[in-house]
This record gives C-alpha cells, sequence and structure tokens, in this order.
C-alpha cells in the first residue's frame, strides 16, 4: 500500500513538472511572437510623422556621386598662379546662383553631353587654357547649352536697369570653429565637391575635408535652421 502511494507521488509530481514545462515553453513562444509583431510593427510604420522635424533630403544622394574621387580630389596639385578666384567665380554669372557663361571658345558642334563632360566630369588641369576645369554639379543633364552660354562680347545689346544682389558671405558659423550654414539653394547644386573639392575649387570656399562626403551631416542649410530653433517666451 506504502509502495503503491510512493507511485502515486512521483506520478503526481512528474505530471506537474511536465505541465509546468509545457507552460514555460508556451508563455515563451508567445513572448517572442508578441515581440516580432511590434518589431515588424515599427519596421513598417509610416514616419511620415517625423518627416516635419527631420525631412527627408533628395538632394543627399548627389554629394556621393563623386565619393569614389574625393581622395583624389584632395590629392590635387595647386598651381597658385593658375587658381579660380572669387571675383571670377561671381563675374561669370548674371548673379548669385545663375549658370556661369562659358570662358573659353566653343565649336559649333559641342552641344554638351560627353563634348562638355570630357573635361567637367572630373576637373582638374588643363594645358590648353592655363586654368583649372571645374567639376559639374550635374553630370546627368547632358543639355549643357541650354543654360551655358559663351560670351560673345563684352558689352551689353541694350541698356538694362538690372542689378545683381551681393553673394553670401562666407564663413558665417554661429560659432568659431563650427561648420558654416549652407548659405544658397541645392537646386541643381547637390553635389557639394563640384565646387567646394579639389584644385578647381575656389580657395576661400575649398573644403579642407572632401573625403567625409557626408557634407549635410554638418552643415545645414540656412533657411532649415528654424527648424531647430527653440522658441522662447
Amino acid at each position: 500500500m506504502k509502495k503503491e502511494i510512493t507511485e502515486y507521488r512521483m506520478m503526481f509530481i512528474g505530471l506537474c513538472i511536465v505541465l509546468m514545462v509545457a507552460s514555460i515553453f508556451i508563455f515563451a513562444k508567445s513572448l517572442s511572437q508578441e515581440q516580432s509583431g511590434l518589431s515588424n510593427e515599427f519596421l513598417t510604420k509610416d514616419v511620415s510623422e517625423t518627416e516635419t522635424v527631420f525631412p527627408d533630403i533628395v538632394q543627399e544622394k548627389e554629394v556621393f556621386a563623386l565619393a569614389g574621387k574625393a581622395k583624389l580630389l584632395e590629392l590635387q596639385t595647386t598651381y597658385s598662379s593658375r587658381e579660380r578666384t572669387l571675383s571670377n567665380f561671381y563675374k561669370r554669372r548674371a548673379y548669385p546662383g545663375a549658370p556661369p557663361r562659358i570662358p573659353h571658345e566653343v565649336q559649333q558642334d559641342m552641344a554638351g553631353g560627353n563634348n562638355c563632360l570630357t573635361c567637367h566630369d572630373n576637373g582638374g588641369y588643363v594645358a590648353k587654357f592655363s586654368a583649372y576645369t571645374p567639376v559639374t554639379p550635374h553630370p546627368g543633364m547632358e543639355n549643357c547649352r541650354q543654360c551655358h552660354v559663351p560670351e560673345t562680347t563684352e558689352t551689353l545689346f541694350q541698356e538694362t536697369d538690372w542689378k545683381t544682389f551681393d553673394p553670401p558671405e562666407i564663413g558665417r558659423s554661429a560659432l568659431h570653429g563650427s561648420p558654416p550654414p549652407i548659405p544658397h539653394s541645392l537646386q541643381l547644386r547637390g553635389n557639394c565637391l563640384a565646387c567646394h573639392g579639389g584644385a578647381a575649387a575656389v580657395r576661400e570656399i575649398r573644403s579642407s575635408h572632401p573625403e567625409r562626403i557626408n557634407c549635410r551631416q554638418c552643415h545645414v542649410k540656412k533657411n532649415d535652421l528654424h527648424q531647430f530653433t527653440v522658441k522662447r517666451s
């Protein structure tokens, strides 16, 4: 009789252990599925709520176009007597940000595309003109002469009251040594290294670190600064 009671007791204890293990397994599996569901919900969640604070930067991808050439731009030799100057940089534009005029002779069949990109895709020193060739920030737009025209005369076709405006000030950082804001729009100028990297860049706006491709990690558009301004009463 005592032996049978002991056997029943052992069977009961064994059954309890089995039920306990099964309960732990079921609970763990349920918790895992719940966590997986939350992760999927987070990954598929519409991020439109945060776009007003941190909007997607459409032009950001364009700055990576010269990523493979960034180190080469940094290593380019600069001849000070052949450098592009800031005054000429603005002189060849009707106003700051306008398409620059073509300062050299252009053959009739040089409408754009590969003809212009032969020199302006990579930049560098061109012995024929004894000058550095600026890199185009938008090589995909091959109809260059739609916006860029050669200079055919030094005088105006007709007198006009048009007045240009002053270019943006350079180096207007919030603090000494902090990254300066971007003072211009990024339309057709999303590739920062085209104007700010390499020996063809004007010294005053030439980047000292073109190898840090992600420029807008530190530099923000001046007009976007209001998004990060704290309003005080």
